[in-house]
């Protein structure tokens, strides 16, 4: 058994980790507006050259109008509309708390399939979903975050549709998926479509320019290039194999330990103070958010 599948579950989460950081950081410098569209762009120009390197071509038009459909809907809904809320609770609350807040993902996911899907919620998901919730809480009121965090309460609901918003586009990507089509060619997709829509957003609001005249800072664009190779690069394509290869439950499971990996980077990189409520409060989200799968 190769465990390829658990293995790059393993490596989104220590991706994930990495680009939270990277966006944090150039966020507070120019904005989250201008890390979203810089990282999308730079990534697309990397995975066109990905994908002419390995299939020859520089787009797979062959997918077809169904599947393009499924994956440009989960590249709108994940890059360009997520990701934005997101990275600006990265701006607001930092990584280790919105990258926590993530673990709602799972909660989502098992809610839409419940209200969409017709599958069940029986009261052993129930119960893990009410102790994820209890460890963010724990961790969002236990510990004097609203004095490190002045404007906690946004961040924490963009957190939460940022969460939202990745369980929708996750669940769009399981069907443009369907039939083993490449990682790689799904990501392009993806990404083009996120591409598309904030460039025609910030157009119409004309804000294009002074969006990306802010990737003129050498620091935060130099950041925002890490955070695009770790995140809609090598991240996106690795959680793609992930949930192809590898049971949903054990994949999620692994994508989603970068509250736990990120709790020494806040303290020592950002120089957050991390209590034992934080520590144990996380163990607990992540706890429940794994129960969710295997109950």
């Amino acid at each position: 058994m190769t465990y390829l599948g658990e293995s790059a579950a393993l490596l989104t989460s220590l991706c994930w980790s990495l680009n939270s950081v990277c966006f944090t950081v150039a966020g507070r410098r120019v904005g989250s507006a201008s890390v979203n569209l810089g990282r999308l762009l730079m990534a697309w120009v990397m995975l066109v050259l990905v994908h002419l390197a390995v299939y020859g071509s520089l787009f797979p038009v062959q997918a077809g109008s169904a599947r393009l459909g499924w994956l440009g809907l989960s590249g709108f809904i994940g890059f360009a509309l997520a990701d934005a809320v997101l990275f600006e609770a990265f701006v607001l609350i930092g990584a280790r708390l919105a990258m926590l807040l993530m673990t709602l993902s799972p909660i989502f996911s098992a809610l839409l399939a419940w209200l969409f899907l017709g599958q069940s919620l029986s009261l052993p998901k129930v119960l893990a979903m009410v102790v994820t919730l209890g460890g963010i809480a724990w961790v969002v009121w236990g510990g004097g975050e609203q004095e490190a965090h002045p404007h906690l309460w946004r961040g924490v609901l963009l957190g939460i549709g940022g969460a939202l918003g990745q369980s929708i586009g996750l669940v769009f990507s399981k069907f443009g998926l369907a039939g083993d089509f490449p990682p790689i060619s799904a990501n392009l997709i993806r990404v083009t479509a996120g591409v598309v829509a904030l460039l025609l957003y910030f157009g119409a609001a004309g804000r294009l320019r002074s969006t990306l005249g802010s990737l003129r800072d050498g620091r935060a664009t130099t950041f925002i290039g890490l955070g695009a190779v770790t995140g809609p690069v090598l991240g996106v394509v690795l959680s793609l194999v992930a949930i192809t290869k590898a049971p949903m439950g054990v994949a999620a499971t692994l994508m989603s330990l970068s509250p736990i990996i990120l709790l020494p980077v806040s303290h020592f990189v950002f120089r957050e103070k991390v209590g034992g409520h934080a520590v144990l409060g996380t163990l607990l989200a992540l706890a429940g958010a794994t129960a969710l799968f295997f109950v």
